[in-house]
């Protein structure tokens, strides 16, 4: 017995150790180096005609920044909320919210926390306050019905993660724009397609941890992006676990997209170097959700959110969203829709200009 008690106690030790030394020295080493792709933001977009950041306050007291577009003409057709992608902030979404402002619908781009205006770069305090942030959004702007959330890359994956979670019924719709999904998703280029690196072993060590309820290790760096030096005081240059682990969809990302009830959409551009294109509709098929999945020509993983051809395809699919169900003047309940399986090419030219933003 008595030795039965060493042995654990020994075995206890090396455990501690080696999560110990996985904390300490696991973490995601240096940043990526840049990469011109993502790392020439904007550089020939007009941003004179910018919005001003307006905030409302989370529960937390936090001011969240976001950007408001107002639906151009008369009738307002419905709200679109823009989630940018990682390291980036509500500008990155600039062309699009003004795509669908033209269209007729009342656009919002929004800083996530962690990111732009919105509170310390790269950190938030616990697993889950993006999403209790979003819902103190809505629930303090007054959005058009029916309203879509649509997020790029990183803020696809969040918005995959709330449109499967109980608090999904908080909008009609949910637009997709080249979603990061998982790490074990056939979608995913390796390294994120030189995007990232990251600390796995500290992610690893850190996520025992929390299993055990011990959050003291949360704030520490696990992810770093390939950001330019230059444009670090624009862009969020790594995140802490808390941010990295919640920024994303579900661990279990399967079970995250059985858990969608409402209408979903896809759009990727057939040249993403972040993610493999042609494996999306699979993706989510494997899962047990047959998702409309648009291709579009000619477009990469940056100009999905740029050219002007992709911002049509986003309206247009929030358009056919809309109208595969009624008219809503309050806050939508669930879809019970079973969407059929489609991956729908289409043809425009090839991307007005590589420009760049968050991944």
């Amino acid at each position: 017995m008595k030795r039965l008690l060493v042995t654990i106690l020994i075995v206890v030790a090396v455990l501690v150790a080696a999560l110990g030394l996985a904390i300490a020295l696991g973490g995601p080493g240096k940043a990526p180096p840049p990469m011109s792709s993502i790392n020439d933001p904007f550089k020939n977009v007009d941003f004179s005609d910018l919005p001003e950041a307006t905030y409302v306050t989370a529960r937390d007291g936090t001011k969240l920044a976001f950007r408001a577009y107002p639906a151009a003409g008369g009738a307002v057709k419905g709200s679109v909320v823009l989630l940018h992608g990682s390291s980036a902030s509500s500008s990155s979404m600039h062309l699009m919210a003004k795509g669908f402002a033209a269209a007729g619908y009342a656009a919002y781009t929004l800083d996530i926390r962690g990111h732009g205006k919105s509170g310390t770069k790269g950190h938030i305090a616990y697993i889950g306050q993006l999403e209790d942030d979003l819902e103190d959004f809505v629930h303090s702007t007054k959005l058009a019905q029916p309203s879509t959330l649509a997020g790029f890359s990183s803020g696809g994956g969040f918005v995959l993660r709330f449109a499967g979670s109980p608090r999904q019924e908080l909008f009609s719709n949910y637009l997709l724009l080249s979603p990061w999904i998982s790490q074990d998703a056939a979608t995913l280029r390796p390294g994120s397609g030189g995007w990232a690196t990251v600390g796995v072993p500290r992610i690893i060590a850190i996520a025992v941890l929390n299993g055990f309820g011990m959050h003291a290790f949360d704030d520490l760096p696990v992810v770093r992006f390939a950001v330019d030096e230059r444009d670090k005081g624009l862009l969020t240059p790594q995140y802490s676990f808390a941010l990295a682990q919640n920024f994303r969809p579900e661990r279990d990302y399967q079970a995250n997209i059985r858990a969608i009830r409402q209408t979903l959409r896809v759009l990727v551009g057939q040249n993403d170097d972040v993610s493999y294109a042609d494996r999306f509709a699979a993706v989510f098929k494997t899962a047990g959700k047959d998702v409309p999945v648009t291709v579009l020509p000619g477009i990469d993983h940056i100009s999905l959110t740029l050219d002007p051809v992709a911002v049509q395809a986003a309206i247009a699919a929030v358009e056919s969203m809309d109208h595969e169900k009624p008219n809503q003047t309050t806050q939508p309940t669930a879809g019970r829709r079973t969407n059929k399986l489609s991956v729908t090419p289409t043809f425009p030219p090839a991307a007005m200009r590589a420009l760049a933003s968050g991944g």
